[in-house]
């Protein structure tokens, strides 16, 4: 699977991938949008899309089949991807992100006789949930034990990081990442359905590009800083600090806008249903990386007052 989080790359509704939306306008006596061009459900072998390209033509449920000549059993509705499906699925996903972390705050203190048991736990549960998510991430079809073993495990990360931040940095920390991560989804959204953000190549080269060059500079400062001490090369603290970190939301509110482009597109061209699972995969590593780095901007914003 193929991501557009800047930590997993391989998330997709396709293995093959390819945005929908992606292709370019046909040209005259050419080939339809959402043809074997790049679109993982249109025509040729794809279950849930007719030959003209119209996943909703007449039946859109039935086709013949490529290699046989036979017609294929039509598939029900309840087969294909819908809105309702993604809500739930993310619903349930975050859910248990924020039942998880709640519960992590509340049974592993972080004072000073539990601070140690507590990052011990913390920062354990956030490598098995990275583990957890790259499995995901190669796995060709969704898994939702796993994600959801993922989210339970994230969220203990959080709850433990965000008590320790609340704790020793600032109270009320916590509660501005999780309006601004709010309100940063809440944006990126209107501004997506009103078209004020285009979702194309040219946006997701970009993307990927600045995603790209923004991990290589965290790595290569997490390895400064934990060979030579400090805070690295800065890009963490301070002046720097507070410029990276509003990169940081920036890219993931980009993110979010390819999150909603693939959704869009597994819907239009008729996606499993179970690929909803996906989609809240996806939603859920990109609101997580916003909050952490909302988490990063005010504790350094608190510690410079």
């Amino acid at each position: 699977m193929r991501s557009r989080n800047p930590v997993f790359s391989r998330r997709g509704f396709s293995r093959d991938n390819g945005y929908a939306g992606f292709n370019a306008a046909p040209q005259a006596g050419g080939p339809a949008v959402g043809t074997q061009q790049g679109n993982p459900y249109a025509q040729g072998g794809n279950t849930y899309a007719q030959p003209t390209g119209n996943p909703y033509a007449q039946n859109p449920y039935a086709q013949q089949d490529v290699q046989h000549g036979a017609p294929q059993a039509p598939v029900t509705a309840t087969g294909v991807m819908t809105m309702d499906d993604v809500v739930a699925r993310t619903a349930m996903t975050l859910g248990t992100v924020v039942v998880t972390a709640v519960l992590s705050w509340l049974l592993l203190p972080v004072d000073e006789a539990n601070l140690g048991k507590s990052y011990a736990i913390g920062v354990g549960a956030g490598l098995v949930a990275m583990v957890l998510a790259l499995v995901q991430s190669f796995k060709r079809s969704p898994v939702p034990a796993l994600i959801l073993a993922y989210a339970a495990f994230e969220g203990v990360f959080l709850g433990v990081i965000s008590s320790a931040v609340s704790t020793y940095i600032a109270d009320g920390v916590v509660a501005q990442a999780v309006l601004g991560t709010m309100a940063v989804f809440a944006g990126v959204l209107v501004a997506y359905k009103a078209g004020w953000i285009r979702v194309n190549r040219r946006f997701y080269g970009f993307v990927m590009a600045a995603a790209l060059g923004f991990v290589l500079l965290m790595a290569v400062n997490l390895l400064f800083a934990v060979f030579g001490g400090g805070d690295g090369l800065g890009f963490r603290s301070g002046a720097l600090g507070i410029v990276f970190g509003v990169i940081g939301i920036i890219l993931g509110a980009c993110f979010l806008a390819l999150d909603f482009k693939q959704v869009e597109d597994g819907i239009a061209y008729g996606a499993p249903r179970e690929e909803s699972w996906l989609a809240a995969f996806g939603l859920t590593l990109t609101l997580v990386w916003i909050y952490m780095e909302f988490l990063r901007l005010l504790s350094i914003l608190n510690s410079s007052d």
